[in-house]
């Protein structure tokens, strides 16, 4: 079901990337009222503002294929999410970007209507007949108001960051360029320069370091580490190379027998 469905939704990722960066998230809170999670006032006030908090997550299609997940994201974290093909990480994460209603449970954020999440899915979404520069500015453009026209040009701050995210991925010499000519490690520089200069509060990357050589790769981490650390945001990415998870993160969560496990947490 998961294939069938992942599918589909890749298809539509540039729809689906225009509804994670664009699209108001209401109060932050996306609920389905079958779980009735209840949290004392107490433990509420120690939460991070900055936190995502799940509780008593399902996620899946017809079915759950991962359930009941308690786990609370925090500033600053690197977590990897790791398991076997068709097994829910994907679902997962569209579920926290809010691409996909839970089965049941909650979860909470404070991150701002606009432009708080950042994603950066497997077929990244890009405008293909655009230029480099073009898409990156997208990410750029969730930090100004809904109602500021396509058509405005953007203010120094912002095309400042917009060559600073194509000069941390090496893409600046590229920027003019249409995208559609560019080769798939190319693209997906573009698409995370295009989350990085967005900014947000934190960035949902699935497998984005696919398709890519060791070099490459080392590249883009060192980038992606420098600005997400300047600009204070939380990682959560699923990633393939066991060794690369260990090294990317701080936190692993697998996914067995439809059940979200920590690594290192004693509670489970």
């Amino acid at each position: 079901m998961e294939s069938r469905m992942q599918k589909h939704l890749n298809n539509n990722d540039l729809l689906a990337l225009n509804r994670i960066i664009l699209r108001s998230h209401g109060d932050g809170c996306l609920r389905v009222d079958k779980t009735p999670s209840r949290v004392a006032d107490n433990e509420a006030q120690q939460i991070d503002p900055e936190s995502v908090t799940l509780r008593g997550l399902s996620v899946g299609y017809d079915k759950p294929l991962v359930f009941d997940i308690n786990k609370t994201i925090y500033p600053g974290d690197t977590i990897a999410i790791l398991g076997s093909s068709g097994i829910g990480k994907t679902t997962l994460m569209r579920t926290i970007a809010g691409l996909i209603r839970p089965l049941s449970g909650e979860i909470s954020h404070n991150y701002p209507k606009r432009g708080g999440i950042g994603y950066i899915p497997q077929r990244l979404g890009l405008v293909r007949h655009s230029t480099v520069r073009s898409n990156v500015a997208l990410g750029a453009r969730t930090r100004r108001s809904r109602w500021y026209p396509f058509w405005f040009p953007l203010d120094q701050k912002l095309k400042d960051d917009v060559d600073n995210a194509m000069k941390a991925l090496k893409i600046l010499d590229i920027a003019d360029e249409p995208v559609r000519i560019l080769s798939g490690g190319q693209q997906r520089r573009v698409a995370i320069a295009r989350t990085l200069a967005q900014r947000p509060r934190i960035i949902l990357a699935d497998e984005f370091l696919g398709e890519l050589d060791k070099e490459n790769v080392n590249s883009i981490i060192t980038a992606t580490k420098e600005i997400v650390d300047e600009i204070g945001a939380t990682l959560v990415l699923i990633e393939h190379h066991e060794e690369r998870a260990i090294e990317l993160a701080d936190r692993i969560w697998r996914i067995i027998d439809e059940n979200l496990i920590e690594e290192g947490d004693s509670n489970q």
